[in-house]
């Protein structure tokens, strides 16, 4: 059985448009961001780096050490100086441990073993639950 030419082109069209234009909606929310004044995305580098200092200076209290980072949302953190080796366990129970949620590296590594001390925490909040979650973590120790 053969498919009808208009379905055949139809088909080939949906794919011409998926494969070459996948982020095509994208496009509009990119145009208006690059119309925005430089001091919107100073503000927002300001606040970011702020947000991420409260998280940093919280994890290097509670006893993580804390990987410096500049551009990303995440803070990498060792969990060895806590006593910890395993990030997918400790991830998992601390949650319950703490009423925080991390992610173990090792997902993003092809030899899991070499990332499993580490995980990330996102500085993406709103500072005052960066606060809170800063103190949770210090009373884990």
């Amino acid at each position: 059985m053969t498919a009808a030419p208009a379905l055949v082109a139809a088909v080939r069209s949906a794919k011409q448009f998926l494969t070459y234009v996948s982020s095509g909606p994208f496009q509009y929310a990119v145009a208006e961001a690059l119309a925005l004044p430089d001091a919107y995305f100073e503000s927002f580098r300001e606040d970011m780096r702020a947000k991420r200092d409260i998280l940093a200076a919280g994890l290097k209290e509670a006893g993580f050490e804390v990987c410096d980072t500049a551009g990303t949302y995440f803070i990498t953190t060792d969990i060895r100086p806590l006593g910890e080796s395993d990030g997918f366990a400790f991830c998992r129970s601390l949650p319950e441990r703490a009423g925080v949620v991390a992610i173990p590296n090792a997902v993003f590594y092809d030899h899991r073993e070499a990332g499993a001390p580490f995980v990330r925490f996102a500085f993406c909040k709103r500072a005052d639950l960066l606060k809170e979650a800063a103190e949770r973590l210090r009373q884990l120790s």
